[in-house]
Formats: structure tokens, sequence, C-alpha cells
């Protein structure tokens, strides 16, 4: 009864051998690193969900966009919608001032205005994307080196009831009872991992869509010289049809 009772985890691993050992630090340290990313990665996505919600009331109440990119030149831009907005301004400003000077400023300034978008918009999802391969890693990997450490556990644990003698039930049970912890412990930092990719992929699709609506306004005034929204359904027709934006000089 005695030697039941002192069976589990903490003694599985005070009596495992440097690889059972070495297999737990491992699944340990993936752990820590994926609470680490996902806690950072929450508090950062919702501290900038917060800035960005500021900026577009903003954006959209200001009287033109001199205004917005001396607000800008004064604050500078801390998440992904003002730092379109500003690349964007400066952009079609330098374009309309220096011409085509170099290489990278070739074509015509709508080209031009297109490339500098596009670049920070891919700016924006390398930052969003930051810590994802490493939650994707551990999520697929963290089972089996969980399942490996169940079965070096059970293969010394055979070997020592076989040298033993004792292969009765009561014998067998606690030290391969003790070894499938790992494949538990495997799993346990496994699910916090997929459940958190998934979690910031689909929040990361998200601002990227309205990113991209975003800088196609924003593309679309600095082109054209007005502004309108993406087509809404009026309430009677059904027909779609063109709101203007507020703010529009």
């Amino acid at each position: 009864m005695d030697s039941t009772t002192q069976l589990g985890f903490a003694h599985y691993i005070a009596h495992a051998d440097i690889v059972s050992q070495a297999i737990f630090l491992v699944l340990l340290a993936m752990s820590m690193l994926c609470w680490y990313l996902i806690i950072v990665k929450s508090v950062r996505a919702m501290l900038a969900r917060r800035r960005s919600e500021r900026f577009l009331a903003a954006f959209w109440d200001a009287p033109s966009l001199e205004a917005v990119e001396r607000k800008l030149e004064q604050d500078h831009p801390d998440e992904p919608f003002s730092h379109v907005a500003y690349h964007a301004i400066v952009s079609s400003r330098h374009h309309a001032r220096s011409g085509v000077n170099k290489l990278n400023e070739a074509g015509s300034m709508a080209e031009f205005l297109t490339r500098a978008i596009r670049r920070v918009i891919d700016e924006e999802t390398a930052r969003l994307e930051w810590g994802l391969s490493v939650l994707a890693s551990v999520g697929s990997t963290a089972p089996f080196v969980g399942l490996f450490g169940t079965v070096w556990g059970v293969y010394h644990a055979l070997l020592a009831i076989g040298a033993s003698g004792q292969g009765t039930l009561d014998k067998v049970a606690g030290p391969v009872g003790e070894a499938l912890i790992m494949t538990g412990a495997g799993l346990a930092v496994a699910i916090p991992a997929v459940l958190g990719y998934n979690s910031f992929v689909r929040s990361n699709r998200v601002v990227l869509s309205k990113l991209d609506s975003f800088a196609h306004d924003v593309y679309s005034f600095l082109t054209t010289g007005s502004l309108y929204v993406r087509e809404a359904p009026l309430p009677d027709t059904g027909k779609r049809a063109g709101q203007p934006v507020r703010g529009v000089p």
C-alpha cells in the first residue's frame, strides 16, 4: 500500500534517467514559450485594436488629409491603420514633389503609391504573424515528444520488471502508468498551442481584411481626389450605391 501511494509523476521524474528528464524539460520549455507568446500576442492585439478604433474614428472625422498627416507626424503611427495612412500620404507627397529620381520611384504616382501601400501591408502582416510558427511547431510536435517519453519510460519500466522477475499486475501497472503521464504532458502542451494558433490566425485574417479595405479607400482618395466607402445595399430596393465618407474636403 505504501509503495502504491508513492507512485506518481514526481516519483517518475525523480527515478527517471537522463533521457526522460530531458524530455520533461523540453516539454516544460515548450509550454512556457507557448504561454509567453499567447499572453504577449493577446495583450498586443487588444492594445492595437483599441488604438486602431481611436485612429479610424479620428481619421474619418478629420477635415483633410493634411490634418491627418500633421497628427501622425506628432504622434508616430503605432498600429497598422495609421501606419498605412501615414506612409501612403508621405509617398504621395514625395512622388508629387520629386517625381522619378530613383528606380524604386519609377512609374506613375498610382503605381508608386500601390507599391508603398503593399510594402506597408506586408510589414504589418509579418508583424501580426510573429510567433505563429512557434505555436504551430509546438502544437504539432509536443504530442510526439510526450509519446516518445512514454515509450522510453515504458521500455525501462519493463526492463526493470523483467530483471526483478515479478510480472504481476500490481508491479506492472505503477511504472507503466507513470510513463503514460508523459503522453498527457505532451497533450497539455500541444492543446493550448493549437488553440492559440487558430485564434490568432482568425484574428489576423480579420485585421488584414479591414486593413486592405482601408488601404483601398486611402489609395482611391489620393489618386482620384474623391473617396467612397464600400457599396452597401439600399434598405428598400436592395440595390447598391456608393456612400460619401465624412471628412472629405
